[in-house]
């Protein structure tokens, strides 16, 4: 059996999480091991020899770990993104607007009086969310539906990405750089949310404007069936983390997965589903190198992706 090793604060953010594994602690045990499968997943990518999914739902964009969501993107660790419509919402939003500090313990009435949304402890003001998305899109989806009248999801977030090339903060956006970087983004779940409710707005004028998401579905076709192996970072649960291994089910499983949730299992959710569930359903495979890792991921995903990048500058063994 393996000896249980404390852990040191002085350590680098690769050197924490290595001693986390060590130190056969809960939580810090599983970070541990995510790090070495993504360290792993990374690697194989750059010679091409897997593709990586990255899965997670809107809520994070309104948050700083937004960053590290685009350094994945711009590093290309990741081919694939699945997400929800609410992260071209805040995505894009926060290129011309400002979001805040709040408080769980917010009066929600007196923040509803005030214009302020909040995203747990998040304040986006009605102008930085619903009223600046509608000025700035209108006129870009004019110009891609005169380009082109039937597009995918993964099209459409490109064309954005193109559209805000000049803007100032464009660098800071998940979409820029997957546009720049043709990494293509599966939005399932297009019409939920504000960039949604501006394509059906749209649409009311322009009824041969076609969202076409069986053509995601044959992109994500050719992308699983070409893959030689396939892995992914899925945070949280819902319909990103769902079309992820729904489609690696027909490839026979994903080789890596990592799960980051603080979901509960015991109510039969996808969101509290450990990774392994997944193997019943030959969505992961039986040998597959995964784990779940219980927690924020405002909090473990710039420990995980960190403690990772300073491995692969080290050019560390895996």
């Amino acid at each position: 059996m393996k000896t249980v090793k404390d852990i040191h604060a002085t350590k680098s953010t690769g050197e924490l999480v290595d001693e986390m594994f060590e130190a056969g602690g809960f939580t810090a045990k599983h970070l541990g091991t995510a790090a070495k499968i993504v360290e792993r997943m990374f690697r194989e990518a750059e010679k091409g020899e897997c593709v990586n999914f990255l899965s997670f739902p809107a809520c994070i964009a309104s948050t700083g770990t937004r960053g590290i969501l685009t350094e994945l993107v711009r590093k290309k660790r990741v081919q694939a993104i699945m997400t929800a419509s609410g992260m071209l919402d805040y995505d894009l939003a926060r290129l011309w607007r400002n979001y805040y500090h709040g408080s769980f313990q917010a009066n929600d009435v007196e923040l509803h009086r005030k214009g302020i949304n909040r995203i747990g402890n998040i304040f986006a003001p009605l102008e930085s969310y619903g009223i600046i998305l509608e000025k700035k899109l209108q006129p870009m989806l004019a110009k891609i539906y005169k380009e082109k009248k039937e597009i995918s999801t993964h099209e459409l977030v490109w064309a954005l990405g193109r559209e805000i090339a000049k803007e100032k903060k464009a660098k800071e956006s998940i979409i820029y750089w997957a546009w720049k970087n043709k990494i293509p983004v599966f939005i399932p779940g297009i019409t939920d949310g504000a960039v949604g409710s501006q394509l059906f707005f749209f649409w009311q004028d322009h009824k041969d404007f076609v969202v076409n998401l069986f053509l995601d579905e044959n992109k994500l076709a050719e992308i699983v069936f070409d893959a030689p192996k396939a892995g992914a970072i899925m945070i949280g649960g819902g319909i990103s983390k769902h079309h992820t291994i729904w489609w690696n089910q027909f490839r026979g499983g994903l080789d890596y997965a990592v799960g980051i949730t603080t979901a509960i299992e015991y109510d039969g959710s996808l969101s509290g589903a450990r990774v392994r569930e997944g193997i019943s359903w030959g969505k992961i495979k039986e040998n597959a190198k995964q784990v779940t890792v219980q927690g924020d991921a405002t909090v473990l995903l710039p420990l995980l992706v960190s403690a990772v990048e300073e491995k692969l500058r080290t050019k560390s063994k895996l």
